[in-house]
């Protein structure tokens, strides 16, 4: 038989417990406004279910109980968010790391490749795409024709190119991908080629 078999018996049973249920939550849960949430759904549950509940013996134990399984529940969902966001923050923090990592192994293979080019072809590709100077600018200073100029600059792109070859198949991969997750199969053919 349940206590609350009517509106009134209801309205007692929350007058007379509430304050003491809030205090018990607050205790486990060390939060007035969740304690407070969490003796509230004990009630509404209370009223929702109140032909189904049968309770034995003390009004107040049954409560009690109630009020201290939904605080668990609430530390428990707490904890999983708390877990989550710690993995969260763990899985980011991994991949910051492995990120910028990786930008300095391609970094280092550039800058590698960049010193085995020949010379002059070094010298160009410098001027070029470090100081930013224009193919007639760097044949002025250098006192060589546009031609040769442009000549240096396609042998040293090819050799850039032949020399990262697979760091840049792999980064095309992963945007092919990522454009497939993110606006499909058809789309992402055709704006990769």
């Amino acid at each position: 038989m349940s206590f609350i078999d009517s509106r009134s018996e209801f309205e007692r049973a929350f007058r007379s417990h509430y304050k003491g249920l809030v205090i018990y939550a607050t205790r486990m849960l060390r939060d007035q406004d969740k304690a407070e949430d969490a003796v509230q759904q004990v009630f509404v549950s209370l009223w929702e279910k109140r032909d189904q509940i049968e309770v034995q013996g003390n009004e107040m134990s049954y409560l009690m109980r109630s009020v201290h399984n939904g605080c668990l529940n609430q530390i428990k969902h707490e904890k999983v968010k708390l877990d989550h966001a710690a993995h969260e923050m763990h899985t980011g923090e991994e991949a910051h790391v492995e990120d910028a990592l990786e930008q300095e192994e391609f970094r280092q293979k550039v800058t590698e490749t960049v010193k085995g080019l020949p010379s002059q072809c070094r010298k160009i590709f410098l001027m070029s795409r470090i100081q930013g100077k224009k193919y007639h600018e760097i044949a002025e200073e250098l006192e060589l024709s546009v031609k040769t100029v442009e000549n240096q600059m396609g042998k040293a792109l090819r050799i850039m190119r032949t020399s990262l070859h697979e760091e840049v198949r792999a980064t095309m991969r992963v945007i092919k991908t990522i454009l497939w997750l993110t606006i499909g199969v058809k789309t992402a053919s055709v704006v990769i080629q």
